[in-house]
């Protein structure tokens, strides 16, 4: 099923986030129907650094076809802000394809970008915001989703940011992004705005400007797609602290293992037996 089918549906998507193919393919066999590469996902994991528009084009496609590999889940891809101008965002939308991503988010802060719960964000015009959509809408060679965010609402307020949202949609975007309400009053005012016209998706950040809410809630409001682009990154880097520290008082792993897999556990969890399986059909003497 595409990722345009689906959104046909009823039910809310939920798309966790993944950085890796790792993480790829433990959401996936955790039953999720799709999966979300953010730029902040990568820039903390491959560069240990912020989200502050550090991650490349290629670090992202790269990346995003090592997930390819792992899963057949469509993929719902940052692409920042196109890494510049309409032109670089028709590129990014051609090489975010060849990698396999479903869908590309497309965002109208200037560049470098910060993360949308970040302060001191900037935004180019309107009207080239538009611009970066059409073209990318006119590059793409399959049906790849565009997802076009607006951070207006941080910027010029929460009035600019549903204008801009209907000018987004005008100009060719197949999903709406308004990042960052910070209350559920203005959660629901989009979906009162905009449900119905495109599919409408919400981003759940923990810390973040925005109340954390359900699938379900988000579902009943009107949001048809829910992304947790971090989440991972944040269990796991705490996770590794508290490894570390336990390592390094006590000279052993012995206090962390029930917090941990084993040898067998993890070989389990990334299917090492079925490859070995399969090496042995391909092998000439088997």
């Amino acid at each position: 099923m595409t990722l345009r089918n689906r959104l046909t549906k009823e039910d809310i998507l939920i798309a966790p986030g993944v950085y890796d193919g790792l993480t790829a393919s433990l959401a996936t066999d955790a039953g999720f129907e799709a999966l979300y590469l953010s730029g902040a996902a990568v820039a903390y994991t491959r560069l240990g650094r912020p989200d502050i528009g550090l991650t490349t084009a290629s670090e992202m496609a790269d990346t995003m076809a090592l997930i390819a590999d792992r899963t057949e889940l469509p993929v719902i891809m940052d692409a920042d802000t196109g890494f510049g101008n309409a032109l670089n965002a028709r590129r990014t939308m051609q090489s975010y394809e060849r990698a396999g991503a479903a869908a590309l988010q497309v965002e109208d802060q200037s560049y470098p970008k910060k993360c949308g719960h970040l302060s001191d964000k900037s935004l180019i015009p309107m009207s080239e915001m538009v611009g970066k959509i059409a073209g990318m809408a006119d590059a793409r060679r399959h049906d790849t989703l565009i997802v076009a965010r607006t951070d207006a609402i941080a910027v010029e307020g929460f009035e600019a940011a549903i204008d801009r949202a209907g000018n987004y949609i005008d100009a060719g975007a197949d999903v709406l992004f308004i990042e960052a309400p910070r209350n559920s009053d203005e959660l629901g005012k989009i979906a009162q705005t905009y449900k119905g016209r495109v599919p409408l998706l919400a981003n759940m950040v923990e810390g973040g400007a925005t109340p954390i809410s359900s699938a379900t809630d988000l579902q009943t409001m009107g949001f048809d797609i829910v992304i947790f682009p971090g989440g991972i990154v944040r269990a796991l880097a705490r996770t590794a602290q508290d490894y570390y520290a336990s390592l390094h008082q006590a000279g052993s792993n012995k206090p962390f293992a029930d917090r941990m897999h084993d040898f067998d556990g993890l070989n389990d969890a990334i299917g090492t037996n079925d490859m070995l399986a399969m090496g042995k059909r391909f092998d000439g003497n088997s």
